[in-house]
C-alpha cells in the first residue's frame, strides 16, 4: 500500500531523515521518500495508515 502524507513541520533533510528512520522501525521493508521542500512523504508499506501515523506523531512529525 502507498500513502501519501502531508507533513507540515518538516523542513530540512534532518527532519526527514528522522521521519525516514521513526518509520523503518514499524515497517523495516518500508519504501520512503521524504521531501522537505514539498513537505510530502511518500511511504510504500505492509503497515496500516494509523500505525505509519502514530510512528510520524510520536517523532514529533504529526501528518496533517
Amino acid at each position: 500500500m502507498t500513502l501519501q502524507l502531508t507533513v507540515p513541520n518538516m523542513s530540512c533533510s534532518v527532519c526527514a531523515s528522522t521521519i525516514t528512520k521513526a518509520l523503518q522501525a514499524v515497517d523495516a521493508d518500508a519504501s520512503i521518500q521524504a521531501d522537505p521542500t514539498t513537505k510530502l512523504v511518500s511511504v510504500e508499506t505492509q503497515a496500516s495508515e494509523t500505525v505509519i501515523k502514530e510512528a510520524l506523531a510520536a517523532a514529533g512529525y504529526p501528518a496533517g
